[in-house]
């Protein structure tokens, strides 16, 4: 990291130590995925500093005191996927992260270090890490900090109450005694140490050492007064009734099927074209359309060309950039998973619900399937029981059922097969199949019910019904960041005119209520 000063996303403050705002968190997602696609040679990952004594000082605090409520928790949001990203890649592709703290490591800048591999600090009798955010700002770490002591870093409580209320932080010998970081070393040694070990995670990985990576070549994104338009995906804008439709289209061409020709289509293989575009079609909407509080999803196309696709990505998964692809696939459908908008699949007459695609029916809300003699049909894959794990760790298929054989087993049944409206509901898929006399009255009372209803009460209700029984630390830091950030973010304590975050840098204290509630 070297954080230009003046580079921030929005005017009215510098990213002074580091800091960062959405726009580095944006060029650090960006990098990333270069690497995965662009680098399949590269192992593992070293995030360092090229300032002198600093690494990162975390969240701008400044950038935060002006934003709006919703910015600061989109941009909380933002960054926990970016961060739980570094993780599926290392779990699932063999890239491995390690932290080389070269100086001082606070906030945001020692979460982003928690969710490496393995973290070392330069032992330099001033860096330190720590997690200053309640003490000094009255608010949590944002980006799943409290978390990752406890869930990943196994931080015994009584030194994590202490670590995360110390403003100065941790040095590195008590640092690494309390499981803080992983290894420290004096600044003479430190790069050869950092050197020493990249190189020994490196060779615990399988990425391939000869192989030509895959060009992620620019979206073919076209915005308009009626939303976001691309070559796969397209979001339409109804703001008179504050809905979106987010259509996916199936292949419009044959799709190779043997490793020579999908690498030499690349970024334009459809699997990754789709998953790219509705990437960023979901990032869009979300930032930029906050009233905008449904979205439906709806498929079109032909759906044995998704299937055949999801055999291909079956078949040659142990291929480098096949599992790149469907681990971008994974992270962009679990972005639905934690995106605070109603989903509602609609399942209708040109639908093709297939495979993969059927992945996105899974993580709305409700599903609608029309229920006619000639009316749709969906089909399920391989793909639907594992490749496309949730936040929670579980193919959607068995978050659905909670895991019960029996539900899951009779979906196995009839993998490849297209079921009627009539079978869908006897599988458990759908949650309601109206005929063609009802079709459009039901779905039309559903949308306006839905949005009658409180934003804030929809999103604390549909966060807790999609996540299920079971956490994981992705689920507890979405969790957190739904219910607990969410609410400190608005609190006099935090956002008053003498709040902790409002009067930082201004040499004033904090005028806290002190009631607890």
């Amino acid at each position: 990291m070297n954080v230009d000063e003046d580079g921030g996303l929005r005017p009215g403050y510098k990213l002074k130590l580091n800091s960062y705002d959405l726009g580095v968190d944006i060029e650090l997602h960006d990098a990333i995925q270069r690497i995965r696609f662009e680098h399949p040679e590269v192992r593992s990952v070293i995030l360092t500093s090229a300032k002198d004594r600093i690494f990162c000082s975390g969240a701008n605090i400044f950038m935060l005191g002006l934003s709006s409520h919703a910015w600061k928790v989109n941009f909380c949001k933002f960054t926990n996927e970016t961060r739980n990203g570094l993780e599926d890649s290392s779990r699932h592709s063999g890239l491995k992260f390690l932290a080389a703290c070269n100086g001082t490591t606070a906030g945001g800048g020692y979460e982003v270090a928690l969710a490496c591999d393995e973290i070392f600090l330069v032992d330099d009798r001033s860096a330190a890490v720590s997690l200053p955010e309640v003490p000094l700002l009255g608010v949590l770490p944002g980006t799943g900090g409290l978390t990752r002591l406890t869930d990943k870093r196994k931080v015994r409580r009584d030194h994590a109450d202490l670590f995360c209320t110390l403003v100065e932080g941790v040095r590195a010998p008590r640092a690494k005694e309390w499981r803080l970081i992983d290894g420290y070393a004096k600044p003479q040694q430190f790069a050869a140490t950092i050197h020493n070990r990249a190189t020994e995670l490196a060779a615990t990985s399988d990425r391939p050492a000869g192989a030509t990576g895959i060009c992620l070549t620019p979206l073919p994104r076209v915005i308009d007064d009626c939303g976001y338009h691309y070559s796969t995906v397209d979001a339409t804008i109804d703001t008179a009734t504050r809905t979106a439709t987010l259509t996916v289209h199936a292949p419009r061409t044959p799709q190779p099927t043997e490793l020579p020709a999908i690498h030499a289509l690349g970024a334009k293989w459809w699997p990754l074209a789709m998953a790219r575009e509705l990437d960023d079609a979901i990032l869009m909407l979300r930032t930029n359309d906050l009233h905008i509080g449904t979205w439906v999803i709806k498929t079109r196309g032909d759906a044995n060309a998704v299937l055949e696709c999801d055999a291909t990505l079956q078949s040659l998964r142990d291929d480098w950039f096949i599992r790149e692809t469907l681990g971008m696939l994974r992270r962009t459908l679990a972005r639905l998973d934690v995106t605070s908008r109603s989903l509602f699949a609609v399942v209708d007459k040109e639908s093709c619900f297939a495979g993969t695609l059927v992945e996105l029916a899974l993580a709305a809300d409700r599903i609608y399937m029309l229920d006619t003699e000639d009316g749709p049909r969906i089909a399920l894959s391989d793909m639907n029981f594992g490749p496309y794990e949730t936040v929670a760790r579980s193919s959607r298929l068995s978050a659905r059922f909670y895991a019960e054989e029996g539900p899951i087993a009779r979906c196995r049944e009839v993998v490849g097969c297209p079921l009627t409206a009539a079978e869908a509901d006897t599988l458990g898929l759908v949650t309601a199949r109206p005929d063609q006399l009802d079709w459009e009255d039901e779905l039309r009372i559903a949308l306006e019910e839905r949005r009658t209803l409180s934003p804030d009460a929809l999103t604390g209700m549909e966060s807790s019904l999609r996540f299920g029984p079971g956490e994981t630390m992705e689920t507890r830091v979405f969790g957190r960041l739904s219910a607990w950030q969410n609410w400190i973010f608005i609190r006099p304590n935090a956002v008053g005119d003498a709040g902790a975050l409002k009067v930082f840098g201004t040499g004033n204290k904090a005028k806290f209520n002190w009631e607890r509630v």
